[in-house]
């Protein structure tokens, strides 16, 4: 059975949606949440698992509006997760979305975008 997560923001936690019979996951909004680890645990737990199992290509959409250091160095290892399926050769593409006055999250995608040799990122600015 196909993985399926759908998590609605809050004040300080980002709307998550993860579909993995349709190779799908989004993340949008803010994540400032005092305990960051607690709340990505359960999406981190199942990247991990699906890349080392599955590894059949993926789409990542990430369109936050600003989130904490916590929240940066765990995104990056998600990232790096999914650049270790695509150097299998699997297609993996990350869709890094934000808006052109949004100069700390246009910085940070190509940051991370720098960080990774295999998948394909877009910076998305609408």
């Amino acid at each position: 059975m196909a993985f399926y997560l759908e998590k609605e923001k809050t004040g300080s936690t980002p709307k998550v949606l993860i579909d993995e019979a349709k190779k799908y996951m989004k993340i949008e909004g803010e994540s400032y949440h005092e305990n960051v680890i607690e709340f990505f645990k359960d999406i981190s737990t199942w990247l991990e698992q699906h890349f080392e199992a599955v590894c059949d290509g993926f789409v990542f959409e990430c369109e936050m509006t600003y989130f904490n250091s916590s929240t940066a160095k765990l995104l990056l290892n998600m990232l790096l997760h999914m650049d270790d399926c695509a150097a299998l050769g699997k297609n993996v593409t990350v869709n890094w979305i934000t808006s052109e006055d949004n100069d700390i999250i246009i910085e940070c995608g190509e940051d991370f975008e720098e960080e990774l040799s295999n998948l394909t990122f877009n910076l998305v600015i609408n």
